[in-house]
């Protein structure tokens, strides 16, 4: 009995990309369903504005104390600062677990064997893919997204490292040996 192999085509680094993207802008959605909407509330009409949250002027004007509402922040903040530096991290065990994986005959699955193989290219896919992530970060921060930006990273990591995870996880492909007449 013969079995049909259906061999498929190497995936174009565009549709990567555009698989990806696909990916983990759903995968920010799904984390967090609740912050899909603008950050700030309007108060009701006939609510009276707070003035406990204002911060009192000190003598010197020019010591003015900036107050933060609705989650606002600068952007390098340091939460922001130790989540990229972690998407830097993850990216990187990416990369030199996908070289192990190489090294060990495994063939890769997202990139062609051919991107992986030339290091300094596959370097930079890696450097890009943490810069992407930054500039998306960034995105939501500027249009009062803050918990999208936090989550952005943060399902970085977790996809990257689990995916570094499993590339060392993989068993050594076993070749066999070239019989000699």
């Amino acid at each position: 009995m013969r079995h049909n192999t259906k061999i498929l085509a190497p995936m174009t680094t565009v549709n990567l990309l555009q698989k990806l993207s696909v990916l983990l802008a759903f995968a920010v959605c799904a984390a967090a369903p609740g912050s899909l909407g603008a950050q700030e509330s309007s108060p009701a009409p006939d609510a009276k504005p707070n003035t406990k949250s204002e911060v009192s002027a000190p003598a010197d004007s020019s010591l003015k104390i900036p107050v933060e509402r609705n989650g606002e922040h600068r952007f390098w903040d340091p939460t922001n600062d130790w989540l990229f530096a972690g998407v830097a991290a993850s990216r990187t065990l990416d990369y030199f677990s996908t070289l192990n994986m190489r090294r060990r005959g495994d063939h890769e699955i997202l990139l062609t064997n051919d991107v992986v193989d030339n290091h300094p290219a596959f370097a930079v896919i890696e450097a890009a893919g943490t810069a992407t992530s930054i500039g998306v970060s960034y995105l939501f921060h500027r249009y009062n997204h803050h918990k999208l930006e936090r989550w952005t990273s943060i399902v970085h990591i977790g996809l990257t490292t689990g995916g570094a995870v499993r590339n060392y996880c993989l068993k050594t492909v076993h070749t066999a040996p070239a019989s000699s007449p």
